[in-house]
């Protein structure tokens, strides 16, 4: 079944998480016991990122399969442009097809790292609406998903320029948006409305991370702009010196603002997890999800 198709006729907002592919031998064998206890929370779709290079074939293509092969439903691998000529991408893509996979999401990536600007592949795409027109095109079958950043792209020189660009990302044939983290619900809310004025009627799902470390608001800020609440921030300083603490005020931040955007009318949620499983297992956001279904 698609995301669309999902969104229309389940009845309560969607649950769904971000994995990503592991890079050694450890790491695989604790991803997979995490995607073991986390199919009790029967995630409505789930997404996996790109490996090395940008490609949905290789790692991504293994590891959809392996969260197919565990009973996941709705596997949704990522398809970026780094990297990636037109060749490429069509075989990439006709490789998730012949696999029975029928969600993509679409992305133009992130420049590699030690490289500051976004430079397309020799015969590649530059923007992330040429890949979904490519993908709508080839195959008009799948449901596309494409990313919003709701406090705007890093290298957007302003929020509405941002939003005008994810327009041509749904003209071009995106079905849904998921969006970068945030941690101000009203962001969430603002943003949809300004989606909303310049004519983007798809579902826009909100992305959230529950934040468990300072550490990790810094890593997380050099890939996507978000603003942090200053008394969330206070909390989080006060306790660094006890991980345990830190990551209990991060979960329920991330409880409050999941009862909030479900009761703003919220399509559903959208986790980045970063493969650490026991963070949605966490009884009390575990129940608060469960909520989310009227469980």
């Amino acid at each position: 079944m698609t995301v669309t198709q999902k969104l229309k006729t389940t009845g309560y907002p969607l649950i769904s998480v971000e994995f990503f592919p592991p890079k050694t031998e450890a790491a695989q064998t604790a991803f997979h016991k995490g995607a073991v206890e986390l199919t009790g929370l029967k995630p409505d779709f789930v997404s996996v990122t790109c490996g090395a290079g940008g490609s949905a074939a290789g790692p991504t293509l293994e590891i959809s399969k392996q969260l197919c092969g565990l009973g996941y439903d709705a596997v949704m691998p990522h398809c970026t442009c780094v990297g990636m000529s037109r060749s490429e991408l069509a075989s990439s893509t006709e490789a998730l097809v012949e696999q029975g996979f029928q969600n993509v999401m679409a992305l133009r990536g992130d420049p590699p790292r030690g490289e500051k600007f976004f430079k397309p592949a020799d015969g590649g795409f530059r923007y992330a609406a040429e890949l979904v027109g490519f993908l709508r095109d080839r195959h008009p079958q799948l449901c596309i998903g494409v990313a919003g950043y709701p406090e705007k792209h890093p290298e957007a020189s302003s929020l509405e320029t941002d939003i005008r660009r994810l327009k041509e990302k749904v003209d071009a044939g995106a079905d849904f948006i998921t969006t970068q983290l945030f941690l101000h619900n009203h962001v969430y809310f603002e943003f949809v409305e300004a989606c909303r004025a310049v004519g983007i009627t798809v579902p826009i799902i909100p992305g959230l991370l529950p934040v468990i470390s300072l550490e990790q608001i810094t890593r997380m800020r050099t890939f996507c702009e978000f603003h942090v609440p200053d008394e969330f921030l206070r909390n989080l300083e006060a306790a660094k010196n006890d991980p345990l603490k830190m990551e209990r005020i991060g979960l329920y931040w991330a409880i409050e603002q999941i009862s909030e955007l479900v009761e703003g009318g919220a399509p559903g949620i959208h986790l980045y997890l970063l493969n650490r499983a026991r963070t949605a297992l966490y009884p009390e956001l575990f129940a608060c999800l469960s909520r989310v279904r009227g469980g």
